[in-house]
């Protein structure tokens, strides 16, 4: 196994405990080989002192004595005829033979006296390897580590370390600003070894059926994929997998067999006496790499040839007429059995492509007044919009007026109805090559970017004598990042072809650029199109959607890409452009396909995406691959990771530099504003050309020293922070002088938590609502982990990135645990937001992770109420200053916020009760109740050890057990979701 976990000899032995086995299978004595063999021949590195020799010396008597039990003599024997050294390390076995005779003697008695010792022992040979195995993972940490020494073309030298437990790790000493990632290698030789570990690392944790080039793959994945065949997953999940394809005649099932390395199985259906059963014919591959289905005669020489013959004819098992007319082909990241790491993200269960696209409620459309804009001269026409260039008036800081050329796309009267599909996923989209949307007029108006070079089938038309194939091929990969983009997203764009990609940047070959493109959005959505208009665009439109219109998955994408991409090849020639919608229906009924381009590895590339069976349609991701393969064979060109001096893991993202130049932001639009600050949408872009990303830029109303330093605190802050489910750093942007100071961050379209509840109440279930509050627990105990005080928790600081995932924002107020004390007295004046402060907070200025977790109760009663405001009290500007005494904070709290809260309806469980009015309301202290209290996702605990989040109220103050102590102080009868009345009582793990 190239890529070693820790404690795997240790989970070996208890796995094998678990299930009584007798003895260890074959998988664990090739393990123990195959370690062994790195460790003896010096592939894994080891210090060389005295300590280490020892170690070494000690599993050398182990080795042996296992091989003398093997080979059922005695150590003694073993040792006559065979030189210890030959089981020591290579670097031991050097280093004692440059001792002096006299230690080579002792050492060599000591040995045989040790070896003496052994002689009697009667522990299995089993034993002495598991022994083995664990004495070397307590040897080096390296052991699970290797390490590359490569160099950036641009920044010079790197270094790349990849381990199981710990993902890809690289350091570099400055931050740089790419798309790609481009190493290079002293020979070789190592680059194939790192790319093979990668590939090896990637389908052990993510997909098992996905690799990074050909040189590196193993030959039977890539049999296997050619024949559409799951690797070696067991017979109940590849049952499994047939019910829920509905259990339809003539679906199967290819899969490797779990432990017969030259056999596979047809698993598929029947249905015998009105009940479901299941079949496993058997086929068997022969030395000669012929293959067999079991019980017949014909032998085939490749496993396509034989599913081909098969699908043509019956066959008959035990009196049953059975044909394997569908595959039902691995799927993308699927997880299996085959995978060793599975990620919690499996819980998160998106919804379909086509139910997203029904989510009207989900878009997030800025209004932009119609006076604002000047409309200029047209440029031509769409299939249900006018479509004009004009300009785009916004007052800018210190009065000054921008202006941006932008495009209206104006919708006819007649069609005014579908003013919501057209905007629907434009309005989703923020990708480098996606084009974004402005905003919209009324109802009629989608303003968008200008495109200075406009479509690429004109382009390419205009163009045709001087673009190259690199130039083609350039464009086609960053398509196909923008496809990869909306697959991993889960989005359908539905209307991919070239006269939708934009060309944004013409080729600068001098200065080395390449062009850059946009994918437009979709206009109105195919769903809501009418049949002919659908026929018309075949054959971009898909065949399966022709067959079932209303139904559009992903692999309709994947089709339309393929077109796109026979499209620019040849020189946007427009495909079935002379046949009628009959002879099109015809074109689809018989299953044809386009002319095949001269080049037969990008033409492999195309017939693969067209394929009429939409499952064996590959990923972008795999697409992206192969484009790559046709310029640099053997190498996938991955997305970026940059880093500071320190070490980052996981996988590969894209960063911008972390100084940023004034005059390089875009302003877009005002996303908020508030008393001490803004934030805007703005995009970075360096090349003026609107390439640029879209971030989110947080500014100062008011430049004072005081504002100035706590600006800068919040800015150190946040940079320290990495965390799925914080907003990330960008990066800073410094005015001329000085004298400004903004923070560069990244942009989440969905806005704040509450307004996003609001908006989409009727949509977001107690599922997805438990599922923030698991997502913002997460983030929080990362927080407390760093020994930070969020202090301002609420959901108006917490934005959304998609449907799934939020992210925990504004630090502004968010200070450091000293390192003696587990809380922070805050002396300085200001304002604050009391009905989200714990009462300690409130009338002695102290905070700790504990009036966080006070907080996040009402972050959940907020939640749970959908930020509903006639259920919360007036929290606009409620804010308290430090003049204003505790007992009065306290009384504000009662009259305000105690008699507006009303209990949240419960989700799958006792989240929240429903409370009982009190007679007599008060506040009492914190206390532990096992009965009542709320657990937030799965196998994850409220900042770890703050689980617990219990919600009371007193009606009178009687014995109750004490937080710290344990101890019965007072017992208060409790009344559920009272809000920041209540005390949120915490269990300490």
């Amino acid at each position: 196994m190239r890529v070693k976990f820790p404690h795997v000899c240790l989970i070996a032995s208890l796995f094998l405990k678990m299930f009584f086995l007798k003895k260890p299978t074959f998988c664990f004595h090739f393990f123990f080989s195959q370690w062994r063999n790195d460790f003896v021949n010096g592939l894994v590195k080891i210090s060389n002192s005295h300590e280490m020799q020892e170690e070494c010396l000690g599993m050398a008597v182990l080795d042996m004595t296992r091989t003398a039990k093997e080979k059922q003599t005695s150590p003694l024997e073993i040792y006559d005829t065979m030189s210890y050294k030959s089981f020591l390390p290579k670097d031991i076995r050097a280093q004692i033979q440059d001792c002096s005779f006299l230690t080579r003697k002792r050492i060599r008695f000591r040995f045989k006296r040790f070896i003496q010792q052994f002689s009697h022992c009667r522990t299995t040979v089993w034993d002495l390897k598991l022994k083995y195995l664990i004495s070397i993972e307590s040897l080096e940490k390296a052991f699970y580590t290797e390490t590359f020494q490569v160099r950036e073309p641009s920044s010079g030298q790197l270094i790349v370390q990849v381990a199981a437990n710990t993902g890809i790790q690289w350091c570099r000493e400055k931050l740089k600003d790419a798309d790609e990632v481009r190493l290079e290698f002293s020979s070789l030789p190592e680059a194939l070894s790192f790319v093979s570990l990668i590939d090896g690392y990637y389908r052990l944790t993510t997909d098992a059926y996905h690799y990074l080039c050909k040189e590196v793959a193993p030959p039977r994945l890539i049999e296997a994929l050619s024949a559409h065949c799951h690797g070696p997953i067991s017979m109940e999940f590849a049952v499994n997998r047939l019910q829920k394809c509905g259990n339809k005649h003539g679906l199967y099932i290819l899969r490797c067999s779990p432990k017969d390395y030259n056999k596979y199985f047809l698993t598929f259906p029947l249905e015998v006496c009105d009940t479901i059963d299941y079949k496993h014919c058997l086929i068997i591959r022969s030395a000669t790499g012929e293959f067999n289905l079991s019980g017949t005669k014909r032998n085939f020489s490749s496993m396509q040839e034989l599913l081909s013959c098969y699908q043509k004819e019956t066959v008959r098992s035990d009196s049953i007429i059975f044909q394997f007319s569908k595959c039902c082909p691995p799927l993308p990241k699927e997880k299996t059995c085959l995978l060793v790491c599975r990620s919690n993200k499996g819980s998160e269960v998106p919804l379909t492509p086509s139910l997203q696209r029904h989510n009207i409620s989900q878009m997030v459309f800025h209004k932009i007044s119609k006076d604002d804009l000047e409309f200029m001269e047209s440029l031509g026409q769409g299939t249900f919009t006018k479509i004009f260039k004009g300009v785009r008036k916004e007052l800018g800081d210190y009065g000054c007026m921008h202006q941006t050329e932008v495009i209206m796309k104006v919708l006819d009267l007649s069609h005014r109805n579908y003013s919501e599909s057209a905007a629907e996923t434009a309005s989703q989209i923020v990708h480098l090559h996606e084009e974004g949307m402005g905003g919209i007029v009324h109802d009629d108006i989608m303003v968008q970017e200008y495109v200075k070079f406009g479509s690429l089938d004109t382009y390419l038309k205009k163009n045709k004598n001087s673009i190259n194939i690199m130039w083609k091929l350039e464009v086609a990969k960053q398509l196909a990042w923008a496809m990869n983009f909306l697959e991993d997203k889960q989005l359908v764009h539905g209307n991919v072809c070239a006269k939708n990609v934009l060309l944004i940047r013409e080729e600068d070959r001098r200065a080395g650029n390449p062009p850059f493109i946009k994918l437009s959005d979709p206009g109105i959505c195919i769903t809501v199109l009418p049949k002919e208009i659908v026929i018309e665009r075949i054959p971009w439109v898909p065949p399966e959607y022709i067959k079932e219109p209303g139904k559009l998955c992903l692999a309709a994408d994947k089709w339309s890409f393929g077109t796109t991409l026979w499209e620019i090849c040849s020189g946007a020639e427009k495909p079935l452009g002379t046949l009628d919608n009959f002879k099109k229906i015809q074109f689809y009924e018989n299953h044809h396909h386009l002319p095949a381009p001269k080049w037969t590895e990008l033409a492999n590339i195309i017939s693969s995406c067209m394929d009429y069976e939409p499952a064996f349609r590959p990923t972008f991701r795999a697409v992206i691959r192969d484009l790559h393969s046709l310029i640099t064979p053997g190498c996938e060109i991955l997305p970026n990771r940059t880093a500071g001096s320190a070490w980052t893991t996981g996988g590969f993202e894209s960063h911008e530099p972390a100084q940023f130049e004034e005059r390089h932001l875009k302003f877009l639009q005002l996303l908020g504003k508030g008393n001490f600050g803004s934030v805007e949408m703005c995009r970075y872009d360096p090349l003026q050309d609107n390439t640029g990303e879209v971030v989110a830029v947080k500014k100062l109303q008011h430049s004072t020293e005081e504002h100035m330093r706590d600006f800068e605190r919040e800015i150190e802050i946040l940079k320290s922070l990495q965390h799925e489910n914080i907003v990330k750093y960008k990066g800073v942007c410094y005015s001329a002088g000085r004298r400004n100071l903004r923070l560069i961050m990244e942009y989440l379209p969905f806005g704040s938590l509450r307004d996003y509840l609001i908006k989409n109440k009727d949509r977001i279930d107690h599922q997805k609502l438990v599922h923030y509050a698991s997502q913002i627990c997460k983030g929080m105990e990362y927080l407390s982990s760093k020994r930070y005080i969020h202090r301002d928790l609420a959901t108006r600081n917490i934005l959304v990135e998609s449907e799934l995932r939020v992210k925990i924002g504004d630090f502004g107020l968010t200070k450091v645990l000293p390192q003696d004390k587990e809380y922070y007295m805050v002396k300085e004046p200001g304002e604050s937001p009391i009905f989200w402060y714990a009462p300690e907070s409130l009338t002695e200025s102290k905070f700790s992770v504990a009036s966080d977790v006070w907080s996040f109760g009402v972050v959940l009663y907020e939640l749970f109420t959908h930020s509903d405001k006639n259920l919360l009290p007036h929290l606009e500007n409620c804010t308290v200053t430090e003049q204003e005494t505790g007992i009065k904070m306290i009384r504000i709290i009662r009259s305000k916020y105690v008699r507006m809260m009303t209990s949240p309806a419960s989700p799958r469980g006792k989240i929240l009760s429903p409370s009982q009015n009190p007679t007599r309301p008060g506040i009492s202290g914190r206390a532990l109740n096992d009965n009542h209290y709320v657990r937030v996702g799965s196998g994850h605990s409220v900042f770890q050890r703050y689980f617990v989040v219990h919600m009371h109220l007193s009606r009178r103050e009687e014995p109750m057990r004490s937080a710290s102590s344990g101890t019965l102080c007072h017992n208060s009868e409790l009344n559920y979701a009272r809000g920041c009345s209540d005390h949120f009582l915490v269990e300490r793990k």
